[in-house]
């Protein structure tokens, strides 16, 4: 559909694949890139940006350390690089603006996309419903119990595909141009409502046990979880339990026309394919 490619970076994550495949099932010209793709991407070594960048005009942003010492910088390199290369637009995975140092982080990369010159669209999102199903939860949903410090609080859990497609919509369509969106599922759970909801609708036998973060951290260390990331999980966690960000945006719908995916589907849809036995 076009002479000039879109470039998907974390085209192994769960939004960067499903962003990519998207893309592609509407014809239009994508590099899918990573540290194994055939042109190969890597953060950390800025020699390989140039061939990925070669003939883009969008790119879609998943930088795996952002909000972390370094990484906001590595963006607004890649930022000029890629602008330097002829790109006009980028969409970037981002959280939400709570006010911590964190999403101060997360600003500050925003902010060097557009000083670069590149028309932004910023996704600001949740956890994903995902995380129970392909990822660092995985494996606490089939043994039955989530052992976790998030109290009972509640968190907009959202669909990693909405997200792809709202992302395919922002690089493809200029509307979406300089706008932030807050991409939220359609309701808050707390993770003992999260476990209801996959014992009832998937009948598989879930349980939610809240713990006190130092527990948790220990528990997570015990399984060889390195202690750094630990503790990072826990902080999350405890924003989660202080209701931090217990807000729901129509956001999805209001780039879709169609409601954003409610946890309940994607639950039946995951126990049909059997993902927790």
């Amino acid at each position: 559909m076009s002479d000039s490619s879109i470039l998907v970076t974390g085209a192994t994550g769960k939004t960067g694949s499903r962003v990519a495949a998207n893309l592609m099932q509407r014809g239009f010209d994508v590099r899918a890139v990573s540290r194994k793709s055939a042109v190969r991407f890597d953060w950390d070594d800025a020699s390989t940006w140039q061939a990925a960048l070669q003939g883009v005009r969008a790119v879609y942003i998943v930088h795996p350390g952002l909000g972390f010492d370094g990484a906001t910088e590595q963006v607004g390199d890649f930022a000029r690089a890629a602008a330097a290369a002829g790109v006009k637009k980028a969409v970037l995975a981002s959280t939400p603006d709570d006010g911590s140092e964190f999403s101060q982080a997360m600003r500050a990369a925003e902010h060097h996309i557009v000083n670069a010159g590149l028309d932004l669209t910023s996704l600001r999102l949740r956890w994903f419903f995902q995380n129970f199903s392909e990822d660092f939860l995985l494996q606490s949903v089939r043994s039955g119990e989530l052992r976790l410090p998030a109290g009972s609080g509640k968190e907009a859990f959202v669909d990693a595909d909405d997200i792809a497609e709202v992302a395919v919509a922002a690089l493809t369509d200029e509307r979406h141009n300089g706008r932030q969106y807050d991409l939220t599922g359609p309701c808050l759970l707390s993770f003992a409502e999260v476990a209801q909801e996959i014992t009832s609708g998937a009948q598989h036998p879930l349980s939610y046990v809240s713990l006190d973060p130092a527990t948790y951290v220990a528990e997570q260390v015990a399984q060889q979880v390195p202690e750094e990331w630990a503790y990072s999980f826990s902080v999350l966690y405890q924003d989660i339990a202080n209701n931090k960000l217990a807000q729901v945006s129509g956001d999805v719908e209001a780039v879709l026309g169609k409601p954003a995916r409610d946890f309940s589907t994607f639950v039946s849809a995951m126990g049909k394919a059997g993902v927790w036995r």
